[in-house]
C-alpha cells in the first residue's frame, strides 16, 4: 500500500483516519467500527463493503 495514499484516504463515514492493517489487507477506522478491505491494491471505500469489527478488534 502506498504511504501517499494512505495518508490522504479518510473513512467515508467519519472523515476520520484509517489504520492500515497489513496482514488483513485492510483499512480500519476505529472510531466507526469499521474495517474496509483492499483488493488487487486498491482500497474498497464504500461502507456496504466494509466489516463491522468484532468486540475484541475495536
Amino acid at each position: 500500500m502506498d504511504a501517499r495514499l494512505l495518508d490522504i484516504l479518510v473513512c467515508p463515514v467519519c472523515k476520520g483516519n484509517l489504520e492500515y492493517q497489513k496482514t488483513k489487507q485492510e483499512l480500519v477506522c476505529k472510531p466507526c467500527k469499521l474495517a474496509y478491505p483492499i483488493r488487487d491494491d486498491i482500497p474498497v471505500m464504500l461502507e456496504e463493503e466494509a466489516r463491522v469489527l468484532s468486540a475484541d478488534e475495536a
